[in-house]
């Protein structure tokens, strides 16, 4: 390709863009404030389910508020006015909210099922290019999303329009999450794949490896026969009551070795081996903060002691299993 042609389709790939962007920051400057609180009280009483409706692109993007406003706090889902038409009608209750999408507001299938949704749904708010049209007439609350010209450069593919419309419903549903006092801890409960998720539910008791453990007058071969059985790259030392009093890693083991004579190897004990009161977690703490605790330091550590709030030691977190968990 001729250098002058890519560099004229990269310029305007960059001028759509700024349209596009430029459509979102004159919708800012259109939205009513009274509207957008009408709306905003209307879906913060709503006792029922948000029911997000669209044809063609616009049903793409009311797909995508129905699942994130879903994902944040606010039950919805979306139904296509032509399933509606079909029996899907039933899924709206008198408790539900209705958020129809049409640039136009003359869509046929969502003016079709207006009449009917309007005896069903306990409130309409549509967000429309054009507040003169039919769909506009017929709802509770008109959220304004016109724009001067599609980015498409026939000015016929929704483009601006379906950004713009995408924009409000994310400004929407974000507001939601914050009057409804969505915490960190709620989106997780709704993402328990995603890092996130894992970050704020997963604790080290999923985690953690029953605790391989010696007593502190454990032979040096003991140690190395304990270490390689549980191969966990380390094993706790513990007292009578089950106490943690140190941990033995195979550096600690590799270390010992190089500084004693052969000759005293015999006479080795684990006490002599282990790093003493060892830093540790609880079974209940997050595995995100047990792993903070191990890279977190001026020398990093690959495994954990656990132990309980009674003080046993119960186990073993390595760096590995909760890098391998997706943290």
């Amino acid at each position: 390709m001729d250098a002058t042609i890519r560099t004229t389709n990269s310029a305007r790939v960059i001028e759509i863009l700024h349209l596009e962007a430029d459509s979102i920051k004159r919708t800012a400057s259109l939205l009513s404030l009274a509207d957008v609180d009408a709306a905003l009280d209307i879906l913060a009483r709503c006792e029922g389910k948000v029911i997000v409706t669209g044809v063609g692109k616009s049903g793409v993007i009311a797909q995508k508020i129905a699942q994130t406003m879903t994902s944040t706090g606010t039950m919805a889902v979306f139904v296509h006015p032509s399933d509606a038409l079909h029996g899907s009608l039933g899924v709206i209750t008198s408790d539900d909210i209705v958020i129809a999408l049409s640039n136009s507001g003359e869509t046929d299938e969502i003016i079709a099922i207006m009449p009917l949704i309007k005896r069903r749904a306990s409130a309409v708010i549509s967000i429309v290019g054009n507040l003169r049209s039919t769909l506009a007439r017929q709802s509770d609350v008109v959220l304004d999303a016109s724009v001067d010209q599609e980015a498409c450069p026939l000015n016929l593919a929704p483009t601006a329009s379906t950004t713009v419309a995408l924009a409000i419903g994310d400004a929407i549903a974000m507001a939601l999450m914050q009057i409804k006092g969505i915490t960190e801890e709620d989106f997780a409960a709704n993402h328990p794949a995603g890092r996130l998720g894992k970050r704020l539910t997963l604790t080290v008791a999923d985690l953690m490896h029953p605790s391989p453990s010696i007593a502190a007058t454990a032979g040096w071969l003991e140690v190395v026969k304990a270490i390689s059985n549980h191969a966990l790259g380390a094993v706790n030392v513990v007292d009578r009551d089950n106490k943690l009093i140190g941990i033995v890693t195979d550096g600690d083991l590799r270390r010992t070795i190089e500084r004693t004579s052969p000759e005293l190897f015999s006479s080795l004990t684990a006490a002599e081996m282990m790093t003493s009161s060892p830093v540790s977690c609880s079974p209940e703490s997050l595995a995100f903060e047990a792993l903070k605790i191990m890279e977190n330091r001026p020398s990093q550590i690959s495994v954990l002691p656990v132990v309980s709030t009674g003080g046993s030691c119960v186990g073993l977190l390595r760096l590995h299993d909760v890098v391998k968990s997706g943290l």
